[in-house]
């Protein structure tokens, strides 16, 4: 008989998937500081959080494949550094700020791989 996957492993990204997006999502609300009328705080708010609505889609497919975690959330990591390295004004102590996006973002990519390693090992 099987043994289940450990539920520390099954549940941690998924937490951790939870606060990042909450963490991203904080960063919109400097939009209320901008002086904008309703309409247009209302259209900031939704653009600022595009980010968090495709984390928040991927974190949903995520929750049932977590193939698709793990390579997303890699991937979305991956992303922000080669976003963060094309800018003109790159400087490469800027690498470190990279850290508090993409570090959490390999984090919980890894430990969605993982349970699915878990899950596929157990079929075999």
């Amino acid at each position: 008989m099987p043994t289940k996957i450990n539920p520390f492993i099954h549940w941690t990204p998924r937490v951790l998937a939870i606060l990042f997006i909450l963490f991203l999502a904080m960063f919109s609300l400097d939009v209320f500081g901008e002086g904008y009328g309703f309409w247009q705080t209302v259209l900031a708010l939704l653009m600022h959080n595009i980010p968090v609505f495709v984390l928040l889609v991927l974190l949903i497919i995520s929750w049932k494949y977590e193939i698709v975690g793990g390579i997303a959330f890699i991937l979305g990591g991956l992303f922000y550094i080669g976003t963060l390295i094309m800018r003109p004004q790159f400087e490469w102590y800027m690498l470190s700020w990279s850290a508090m996006i993409s570090g959490p973002a390999f984090l919980i990519g890894g430990l969605f791989l993982a349970e699915w390693f878990g899950k596929k090992k157990m079929k075999i």
